[in-house]
């Protein structure tokens, strides 16, 4: 074996060096105040599931969440509570279209009634008359027409009024504010959802 007179120096350099790598790890785990964790730790820590453990679960309390709203929202509906109503149903705009309907005495909404009281006295008297029959199906379809007229004279006048008060935005196309007024003027007025704000007609809204 050869020996080398700076082999001591060599074995202390290394050393010291060890002991300088040591202490630079230790202070940098002190600054964060805890040890650096391994790569395997660090990769479990960030990974976070996809699909929930239980879908089934989930699932089931979505559906109770939206059923609870929907709720709320048809209470508030059949109350009148504007405020927790859906928020198509809080549009300035349809509050009109719904308070102008409601104000006015509309042909169509007695329409399905009227529709099966005749229906049934046509099949009573279809066995007594021809004659008879003839004329209930002609009081039918000429109420009918008149319903349509009917409907078509009050959206002619409300669609006037929806363009000065909020603009042709609130009747362009797409918007089906026809198809609101239309389908509310078709319904008893006592059975309308949501509930009108006044109880008597005539209440026109400014």
């Amino acid at each position: 074996m050869t020996w080398n007179p700076f082999s001591k120096d060599k074995d202390k350099e290394t050393a010291q060096k060890s002991v300088d790598s040591t202490l630079q790890e230790s202070e940098a785990q002190e600054s964060k105040g805890h040890p650096t964790p391994k790569r395997k730790v660090a990769e479990q820590r960030n990974l976070h599931p996809l699909v929930p453990k239980n879908r089934k679960a989930d699932r089931k309390a979505a559906k109770e969440r939206i059923r609870k709203k929907e709720d709320e929202q048809y209470d508030a509906m059949r109350t009148g509570d504007v405020a927790h109503m859906p928020r198509l149903e809080r549009d300035p705009a349809h509050i009109y279209v719904r308070d102008y309907v409601d104000a006015r005495f509309n042909l169509a909404e007695y329409f399905i009634p009227a529709f099966f009281v005749i229906m049934i006295l046509t099949m009573v008297v279809g066995f007594i008359s021809q004659a008879l029959y003839g004329i209930m199906m002609v009081l039918m379809y000429v109420y009918l027409i008149a319903s349509v007229i009917d409907v078509v004279i009050m959206w002619h006048k409300l669609k006037k009024k929806l363009i000065e008060k909020f603009g042709e935005k609130s009747v362009a196309k797409g918007t089906r504010m026809a198809s609101y007024a239309w389908g509310r003027a078709l319904q008893l007025r006592r059975w309308r959802i949501p509930k009108p704000t006044s109880k008597k007609r005539g209440n026109w809204p400014k």
